[in-house]
């Protein structure tokens, strides 16, 4: 009996070490995910969206109507999009860029990028 109470108390030790295993933190660096702009029902949504430079902002076309991301100055510009398309482009400069559907102008948008 003594016997089985140990093996007993060996597994449910090995059992709780290896839930809170479990519960650590990753120690693994990680790299911020990249942010996403719906365009849906002819808007871009979120219509402001502030990130930090150096990120990547990702454009998904949801409607069924072709549109393109274009900035106001010309900085970055997309093909059009049809439906499910994406259109990605990294901001590594601090500053407010703003930006429209060349295909439908009442489009409008911006993209904040912080130090």
């Amino acid at each position: 009996m003594q016997q089985i109470l140990r093996h007993y108390w060996f597994v449910m030790t090995m059992c709780f070490a290896g839930s809170m295993l479990g519960m650590a933190p990753a120690t693994s660096p990680s790299t911020a995910p990249a942010a996403d702009i719906a365009i849906d029902n002819f808007t871009y949504s979120p219509a402001t969206l502030t990130v930090k430079a150096g990120r990547t902002v990702t454009w998904v076309n949801h409607d069924d109507v072709p549109h393109t991301v274009t900035a106001n100055d010309r900085s970055f510009k997309s093909d059009a999009l049809d439906t499910d398309d994406r259109y990605s482009h990294t901001f590594t400069t601090p500053g407010t860029y703003h930006y429209f559907c060349a295909i439908h102008p009442h489009m409008t948008g911006e993209i904040i990028v912080e130090k």
